[in-house]
């Protein structure tokens, strides 16, 4: 299956960069957000859910999302009420004093979280090449 994977993660960047399409920037979790909602409403659907894994969007600062590689033209349902409800999650006023903490992190604990969302999308990309995502 061909997919495209939107990141702000170094470490997926860094690792599967030269081997599948992965768009990658430098930006906040939120951002990851917005760029694949605007993606969603281009016809490209998700193949894995934006706040999957235990981690809370306010507890990393990292996020990849797997989508389909090319737009369908035809809007997913399915996939715009998950990003949706991703963001209204992921911005929620609640979680404004963790974010503030994620400025202060340190070097190791950036590491950290780089790697639980490596792990967490290395799933999604095990699932895509034995045929288990639709």
């Amino acid at each position: 299956m061909d997919f495209v994977i939107v990141t702000n993660n170094p470490r997926v960047q860094r690792e599967y960069g030269s081997k599948y399409c992965i768009l990658f920037q430098e930006t906040s979790f939120d951002e990851v957000l917005f760029k694949v909602r605007d993606m969603v409403h281009k016809g490209y659907k998700l193949l894995t859910h934006p706040l999957s894994g235990s981690v809370k969007p306010n507890e990393t600062p990292y996020k990849s999302i797997m989508l389909t590689a090319t737009s369908r033209g035809k809007i997913d349902n399915d996939s715009v009420v998950m990003i949706e409800d991703a963001i209204v999650v992921a911005t929620s006023p609640k979680f404004d004093k963790y974010r503030e903490r994620q400025n202060i992190l340190a070097p190791r604990h950036l590491a950290d979280f780089q790697m639980v969302d490596f792990f967490l999308i290395t799933g999604g990309i095990e699932s895509a090449q034995t045929g288990l995502m639709v």
